[in-house]
């Protein structure tokens, strides 16, 4: 089995990105044994600078996703500005310049039910702070598909909309602190 087929984490934010996956990615060790997803809302015309950012912040090797890109283990892929990012199979990453959805593009819906086909129970999705309910369907489609569904709590949240967008549609949804999800992601990596 590739490293690939192990599982994913994918994470969605909006709104105070910066700040709360600040408080998670930094914390994963460099032998981190999945592929990590993050589709942030970004202006369409701008560079994004997040795997910059990322990339002196974390031990894991940090990039923005490119189209046909294979996937691999222990990298963090950042969906790059007016793009959708879906998954192909679990093996490669595709960009698409479709509709924006809810107003995005990258869009937290769309990248979460491309992963949700991909790797199903071996999944974990994770909603975070942001103004607007992208993420919710798709956080929902994560849990149908079996996989592990997580919701910023919404009180510590910058931006509460979308954490509580995610909680109504799922409300099966484990909700815990961003140094809870840190911890939960570190603990899934022994």
């Amino acid at each position: 089995m590739s490293d690939q087929a192990k599982g994913a984490v994918i994470i969605g934010a909006s709104a105070g990105a910066l700040e709360a996956l600040t408080v998670i990615l930094p914390s994963l060790p460099s032998s981190y044994p999945f592929p990590i997803f993050v589709i942030v809302h970004l202006p369409p015309k701008k560079r994004s600078v997040l795997a910059e950012i990322f990339g002196r912040k974390c031990q894991l090797r940090s990039i923005e996703a490119e189209d046909k890109e294979p996937v691999e283990a222990g990298v963090i892929y950042f969906a790059p500005p007016d793009y959708h990012l879906l998954l192909e199979g679990r093996g490669q990453i595709s960009l698409s310049n479709e509709e924006e959805v809810l107003f995005s593009r990258p869009s937290i819906d769309v990248a979460f039910e491309s992963a949700a086909d991909a790797w199903g129970d071996k999944l974990t999705a994770i909603v975070l702070t942001g103004a607007n309910n992208d993420g919710a369907q798709g956080l929902a489609a994560v849990a149908r598909a079996g996989g592990k569904a997580i919701v910023q709590e919404p009180s510590g949240a910058y931006a509460q909309a979308m954490p509580e967008a995610a909680i109504r549609a799922c409300p099966q949804a484990q909700i815990m602190t961003l140094p809870d999800i840190s911890t939960f992601l570190q603990n899934k990596s022994q």
